[in-house]
């Protein structure tokens, strides 16, 4: 983080946001599944917590943090307009 966020890749920032994984499949694992079935942060935001539950290794924790701070940046970009 000495260089900030904005150092890190798309995989990197999933993977703080994945948190620890599950027993079976690391956090930067799930990420590339995630950057995998969605390519493009675009195709991801456009997905609710139904489909990213569909991602193995996605569980109910992870795709509530996933849509919470996909929708925090939904209402970044409405108050920069």
């Amino acid at each position: 983080m000495r260089l900030g966020a904005g150092a890190l890749s798309t995989v990197e920032l999933l993977t703080i946001l994945v948190g620890s994984g599950s027993r079976s499949c690391p956090a930067d694992q799930i990420a590339r599944r995630l950057t995998a079935a969605y390519p493009g942060l675009r195709q991801l935001a456009g997905k609710g917590a139904a489909d990213l539950l569909a991602v193995e290794g996605v569980g109910e924790a992870t795709a509530a943090r996933m849509v919470a701070a996909l929708e925090l940046g939904r209402r970044l970009q409405k108050e920069r307009r």
